[in-house]
């Protein structure tokens, strides 16, 4: 969900991940989900402005349980960083729902697995 123009315009700088130009707001995991999404389309901020921003999107990703696997701002908006972070199951998915997943990609014994077992198969 978008944040209201008037919600936004009240949220402190160090809320965003790049704060001179208030750009990817870090408020919650579906927005730090998708500063690390759109780390890349960023526009005129300097590669200074990009290692802060990152060292703040790892913050917020640990804080809201957002999985991470870049070490490097660098490594974000390459296809297979995306689909690193994208594609891994959310520390916060439910078993059921890492059982539906665990279903969709006809992973064998998921029925008997504990939700540790499934994240395991799923990430491997």
């Amino acid at each position: 969900m978008a944040i209201k123009t008037e919600t936004r315009n009240a949220m402190p700088d160090s809320t965003f991940a790049f704060p001179r130009v208030r750009k990817e707001p870090l408020n919650d995991a579906k927005h730090v989900r998708n500063a690390i999404a759109r780390f890349d389309q960023v526009r005129d901020v300097s590669d200074k402005e990009r290692d802060e921003a990152f060292r703040r999107i790892k913050k917020a990703a640990s804080r809201y349980g957002v999985e991470l696997t870049e070490k490097s701002w660098h490594e974000l908006g390459k296809p297979d960083a995306a689909r690193r972070s994208s594609d891994k199951p959310r520390p916060q998915a439910s078993r059921q729902e890492l059982y539906a997943e665990a279903r969709k990609q006809n992973i064998r014994g998921r029925s008997t697995m504990t939700k540790d077992e499934l994240i395991r198969a799923l990430r491997s």
